[in-house]
């Protein structure tokens, strides 16, 4: 497998409390595989993704890619956050330059900004700065800049979280369409059940308190997914009920603290 997580387990420690965030965590995920991460707050999904980004040590279990054991950041992976992090002070192409600045020569670097700055829709922004974007354009260069790197997986923290609703749309599609051409393997954490169908191979869906993998749902609706309404709603409603089972025991555990405390 190319990517794979084994017996994963990630536990920590709070004012003498040990709480177990994380708990035998497996999965083998395929080259070219475009994965999704669904759960309930604090299941340990963005955790899971900075362990994998290297930026997290785990308590005990293995993370390979390519056979490689994962314990630090690589420029093998790619990370996109829900906030875009571009430096205000650069342009767009200085933003996405950064990064390659040790790798190539100044000439190289810009054609390969260029080219991704293509791709996600802003070849006509290059000289822009950060604030003189929207929220959307602004999460397309932090994409542009991750794939620039040419990483072996793109990481991605509820990218669309902050956007709404036309705006994530539009994105989801630049997305797919990003996906398609590149073919990269995408790791994406979101908390949204229709994001998650749109544009995913397979969506693993987490239980909370500890985080488990409840699921591995393997999308089998043929691309584009919003020609196929009725399969798209019945899967929902599938992964709706496994959620609801989780958000429930959260509300229940809640309140009992809440009652003895």
């Amino acid at each position: 497998m190319f990517l794979q997580i084994n017996n994963l387990h990630k536990q920590f420690n709070n004012q003498k409390v040990t709480s177990d965030v994380l708990t035998n965590i497996n999965l083998d995920i395929k080259e070219g595989e475009f994965v999704s991460i669904l759960g309930p707050s604090g299941c340990g999904k963005s955790t899971l993704l900075s362990i994998v980004a290297g930026l997290t040590k785990p308590t005990s279990g293995e993370i390979l890619l390519g056979g490689n054991k994962i314990q630090k950041p690589g420029k093998d992976r790619g990370m996109v956050f829900q906030e875009a992090a571009l430096f205000p002070w650069m342009t767009v192409e200085e933003n996405v330059i950064f990064p390659l600045r040790k790798e190539m020569k100044k000439k190289e670097a810009r054609e390969v900004a260029h080219k991704f700055l293509q791709m996600v829709q802003l070849g006509n922004y290059t000289n822009h700065s950060p604030h003189e974007l929207s929220g959307g354009m602004q999460q397309r260069v932090s994409i542009a800049r991750a794939l620039s790197m040419n990483p072996k997986v793109l990481l991605m923290d509820e990218p669309f979280g902050a956007l709404d609703e036309q705006t994530r749309a539009r994105l989801h599609h630049e997305l797919e369409k990003i996906w398609l051409k590149t073919k990269k393997t995408i790791l994406f954490v979101t908390h949204s059940i229709s994001e998650s169908i749109k544009l995913s191979d397979r969506i693993i869906v987490m239980g909370t308190r500890p985080g488990v993998v409840l699921e591995d749902i393997h999308v089998e609706i043929p691309r584009p997914r919003g020609d196929y309404p009725e399969a798209t709603a019945k899967l929902e409603a599938k992964i709706s009920g496994l959620l609801k089972t989780e958000i429930d025991k959260v509300v229940k555990e809640e309140l009992a603290y809440a009652a003895n405390h």
